[in-house]
């Protein structure tokens, strides 16, 4: 009679709590849950009880006091936990019960009547309990014990649905390698559907809601990505449903995150060469048994699939392995099939604006592919299509692009995303150097095409710039550069057209280089394009002579950009071989006059400053033994290096423009260099005696290895000492001659200063004698005295003036005026 009456007293605890239980209570529920579960494996009479106590769990718990949430945390926490314990009872009712009882913690709904003096917990209380208690995790094991019960399977399934909403319960599953397990049930029979359609939601939420990295290593098995690849498979070819297709592309989307796993063996699998077939199977029409019987419908869902296929291509690439497989099965004209003009609305079933998307998509992809399948693209021509396709976009046929997707921005109502990705393409072929790719091009006039666009990029660009734009138009300029690079008469071609434009980018306005627009990158690219396609043709560098380039070149390095030197005092550099340029630079004159030399000398200070290199107040040298080292340099230890590895001093000089300034000096001269002061002459000392300083500083680097790996010999170790000596006396004199000009200079200042001291007195002398002047004016004109004196001594004065010998038969002529009554 034991038993019959603990089933009674279970259904008297069932009627007293069916409103919930209490949080105090829960410790003693819990501890009842347990008994019967034991119970039920020798009584099946214990299992309605333990269903309808575990259905009470999923009411709210009450509590008297706000804090008890608080408090009861650790024991709701634990009896919680213990009902995902309890999916180890062989009963497909209670494992039924327990995930109801989950789901419900989702969707709280309040008891009919409270308990006197208690009131529901939160709403999310529970919630937050199962994350505690790692509720999920123990879900997610348990699947191992309702592996051949599709219904039990299909609940925790809805239960972890509901649980992976949560960051935490997401991290919890992973721990219980949730992602793999989910994806070999994937193929589990289930007429419903359901078990793919819930399996593929959790995926989804562990890959937005833990590392996705760790859900693609656990996805990354071969098991996984066969069960992924056949379960995809057969939603391709039977699913005809709406929510069918939807899940077809949710799985093609988890394919393409495997893809960018370089371990997951996709072409193990067979599933790389699926997708790249699906990708292309439209374009190329060739039968293939991998789809057969396939038919595309031109749904939206259909035509969100093309666009992943279209991705998946261009993730697969990335993969060297897949190579092989891209060529075989026509991937390069499959893609080139978009390369042409968008002649009416739409094409085969797609709206116009979906085709633009799926053809701006493909030119994109086509940029990826095109490097890996040199011998496709140029037998495919491809560079034809697309000089012929550039043509158009630069046409005056009537073209309004739709511009909605992501590649299409900036191309509303124009054929602009158009011609920027055909020009992706044309990038990153030339960028390989291929002489077949390259020579293809030139010969159809790729040159002047491309300065044609250029011109047609710029002029949109005057109307409104935006970064499109400015991309296109550095985009076309590197292609130009690589062209050119090293072929003569490219360069020529160049020269007609290209010159003037380059001028134009020169002259870019300075405040546009921080627009963030890309104004930089478009002046980075037109400087590299002067390098390449202007430097080595003397008919392009007097052409860009002609129009004042060196003068323009000189105006940017006056702006200071540091990123600028380097490049601009290049090609000042490479220009100086051409010996008309020099004469340029001589000639340029900045604000205030400044000069080249002085504006070379100025960047120099401003290098040695940010080198740390030691100067006195005055500019000289300090140390005599190692003038021109950097505070850097000073640091390293003496480290014996194979003699095929740059030293420091010698690595030193890559990496900053104190060597091209000097090589710019060489070509001016160091003499006669007109606007500098004894400053830029004290430093002028320093570059010009560069190159001794800098094979002193070998010779030291060279000593000190010496002395770290062996003694040297005493006829060797004196032929060291002499030349070392000799690098210091060079530091000698030249302090010493610094130490002349600033003296000069200072001599120089006194004597100025005395000569504008012998002025100001002179000055003063003069004012002295106007003033006593003055003076003597006024006692004239108020003393008649004084009048009457000063007409003596003037009197006086006329005579002592009149030669002394009388004039014979002479007119004699009076001074006076009779009646003269003035004071002046």
């Amino acid at each position: 009679d034991l038993e019959k009456e603990q089933l009674k007293t279970l259904k008297k605890v069932v009627r007293s709590f069916e409103n919930g239980f209490p949080l105090e209570n829960l410790a003693q529920i819990t501890e009842i849950l347990n008994l019967c579960a034991e119970k039920m494996n020798e009584k099946e009479a214990f299992t309605e009880p333990l269903c309808e106590l575990i259905k009470l769990c999923g009411l709210p718990f009450h509590k008297k006091k706000f804090s008890d949430e608080a408090s009861y945390s650790v024991t709701v926490s634990k009896s919680i936990a213990q009902l995902g314990y309890l999916m180890r009872v062989p009963s497909s009712q209670v494992r039924i019960q327990i995930c109801k009882c989950v789901v419900s913690f989702y969707d709280m709904k309040l008891p009919r009547k409270l308990l006197p003096g208690y009131q529901p917990t939160s709403a999310k209380y529970k919630i937050q309990m199962a994350e505690l208690g790692g509720l999920a995790e123990t879900l997610v094991l348990s699947l191992a014990l309702v592996e051949e019960q599709l219904t039990e399977k299909l609940w925790v399934l809805k239960a972890l649905q509901h649980l992976c909403s949560s960051g935490v319960n997401c991290r919890l599953m992973m721990k219980a390698r949730a992602a793999s397990r989910l994806c070999l049930y994937l193929n589990d029979v289930d007429p419903s559907g359901q078990l793919v359609l819930r399996s593929s939601e959790i995926l989804w939420n562990l890959l937005e809601n833990s590392s996705k990295e760790e859900v693609v290593n656990q996805l990354s098995s071969l098991e996984c990505v066969y069960a992924l690849k056949e379960v995809f498979v057969d939603l391709l070819m039977h699913g005809f449903r709406h929510c069918d297709r939807q899940l077809r592309n949710d799985l093609l989307v988890i394919a393409t995150l495997l893809a960018e796993n370089p371990i997951a063996p996709m072409i193990e699998s067979g599933f790389t060469k699926l997708l790249i077939v699906l990708a292309t199977f439209s374009e190329v029409k060739i039968p293939n048994p991998l789809i057969k019987d396939l038919k595309l419908t031109y749904s939206y869902e259909d035509f969100e699939m093309k666009k992943l296929l279209f991705n998946a291509i261009g993730v697969l690439c990335k993969d060297p392995c897949t190579v092989q497989l891209l060529s075989e099965n026509d991937v390069m004209p499959a893609l080139l099939y978009y390369v042409k003009p968008n002649q009416k609305p739409g094409f085969h079933g797609w709206t116009a604006a979906q085709y633009e998307e799926l053809q701006l998509h493909a030119i994109a992809i086509l940029a990826s592919v095109a490097p890996l399948l040199v011998d496709k693209y140029l037998s495919c021509q491809a560079n034809t299509l697309l000089l012929v396709f550039l043509e158009w976009c630069i046409g005056q046929d009537p073209f309004f692009g739709q511009g909605n997707s992501f590649h299409g921005t900036g191309g509303r109502g124009n054929k602009l995303a158009q011609m920027h990705y055909s020009l992706r393409v044309l990038r990153s072929v030339v960028s390989l150097y291929d002489d077949g790719v390259d020579l293809n091009l030139c010969n159809q006039g790729a040159i002047s095409q491309l300065l044609d666009v250029l011109k047609y990029a710029v002029n949109k660009s005057k109307e409104k710039e935006d970064a499109i734009l400015l991309e296109t138009q550095a985009d076309i300029l590197f292609i130009l550069s690589a062209l050119c690079e090293n072929d003569l008469h490219r360069k020529e071609l160049f020269s007609h057209e290209g010159v003037d434009i380059l001028i134009s980018f020169i002259r870019m306005d300075p405040k546009k280089l921080y627009s963030g627009l890309g104004h930089n990158h478009l002046l980075f690219s037109a400087l590299d394009c002067l390098w390449s396609c202007v430097i080595g043709c003397y008919k392009a560098e007097d052409s860009f002579l002609e129009k004042e380039g060196i003068f323009l070149l000189l105006d940017l390095l006056a702006l200071k950009q540091k990123n600028l030197y380097n490049v601009i005092l290049g090609i000042l550099l490479e220009f100086c071989d051409n010996p008309k340029t020099t004469s340029h630079i001589t000639t340029w004159q900045g604000e205030k006059d400044q000069t080249a030399a002085n504006l070379l000398i100025q960047l120099w200070r401003q290098e040695e400053l940010e080198l740390g290199v030691k100067r006195d107040q005055y500019g000289r040298i300090v140390d005599m033994k190692r003038p021109i080292a950097s505070s850097f340099q000073k640091q390293q230890e003496v480290i014996p290096m194979p003699a095929n590895c740059p030293s420091f001093a010698i690595l030193e000089i890559s990496e900053n423009i104190r060597a091209k300034i000097y090589s710019l000096f060489c070509k001016l001269g160091f003499e006669n260099l007109s606007g500098l002061s004894a400053e830029d002459f004290v430093t002028l000392a320093i570059i010009q005696h560069y190159i001794d300083f800098k094979v002193g500083e070998v010779w030291s680097e060279l000593c000190a290895e010496l002395k770290e790996e062996f003694k040297p010999i005493e006829s060797d170790e004196e032929a060291l000492k002499i030349i070392l000596e000799l690098s210091e006396n060079t530091g000698r004199k030249v302090a010493a001659q610094q130490t002349e000009v600033l003296q000069s200079q200072h001599h120089q200042e006194i004597q100025e200063e005395q000569k504008i001291y012998a002025k100001i007195i002179a000055t003063n002398k003069q004012k002295k004698i106007v003033n006593k002047s003055w003076e003597n004016f006024l006692t004239r004109t108020s003393n008649y005295e004084a009048l009457k004196k000063a007409k003596r001594l003037q009197e006086k004065s006329i005579e002592a003036s009149r030669s002394k010998s009388k004039t014979q038969n002479g007119t004699f002529h009076s001074t006076d005026i009779k009646g003269l009554g003035t004071t002046v």
